[in-house]
């Protein structure tokens, strides 16, 4: 994943925000309705945290059928190829979204922010399994939809980033300070961690814009 500058980040800031409010699908807009009736409208730490437990679900999905497929066809090289070069993608992908989760609950932790164990830990573990379940059928019977779905979550991830970033300015003030620093990248102040946070969202959905039309592993 690219990581920016602290200025290329507040150009890339002003650019999601200019943008016109996306309109999301009807399961998409279920989801999020299910997490502001959960977790507020607010944006928060979080209400971050859960969204990232969740994030890392498509991908996942994604590639168990990848394995399923090589599995049942590995005689055929060039698919087989062609397949793991997808599942190698997804573990990027998931890998990406968990540093994204460590670092959020590693500032949680830290600032000794109140969580329900039913609500912060529970919760999210039902929710991303049913979300689970619904990329998988619909990667499945049509990879368009599945795909589609992911580019309207991180579409609204993006976006609630990069307001949370302009709503709290006094983290422009707040070093990055983590144990992930190298894992994930050097910033200087945690504005800039939560502007690339949701500059990697918007490289997500991009990814998942230029497969939709695609063959399932073409």
């Amino acid at each position: 994943m690219t990581m920016l500058s602290a200025e290329e980040l507040r150009i890339e800031q002003a650019k999601t925000l200019a943008a016109p409010e996306p309109r999301y699908g009807l399961l998409a807009t279920m989801l999020f309705a299910v997490m502001d009736l959960l977790y507020g409208r607010a944006r928060s730490w979080s209400k971050f945290k859960v969204l990232e437990v969740i994030a890392r679900v498509p991908y996942q999905a994604w590639e168990h059928v990848a394995y399923i497929a090589i599995t049942q066809h590995y005689e055929h090289e060039d698919f087989a190829r062609r397949v793991f070069d997808r599942v190698r993608e997804s573990r990027r992908q998931q890998d990406n979204e968990q540093w994204h989760l460590l670092i959020l609950e590693e500032w949680i932790h830290r600032h000794n922010i109140a969580e329900s164990f039913l609500l912060h830990r529970v919760a999210p573990q039902v929710i991303a399994f049913f979300y689970y379940q619904m990329s998988w059928v619909l990667y499945v019977v049509k990879p368009e939809w599945s795909y589609r779905l992911n580019v309207d979550f991180e579409t609204h991830a993006e976006h609630e980033y990069m307001l949370f970033a302009r709503e709290h300015p006094e983290l422009e003030q707040v070093p990055f300070e983590s144990l992930f620093r190298k894992d994930y990248g050097d910033f200087a102040t945690m504005a800039d961690v939560v502007r690339q946070i949701g500059y990697d969202e918007r490289v997500h959905k991009h990814e998942s814009l230029a497969k939709l039309g695609m063959a399932r592993f073409a």
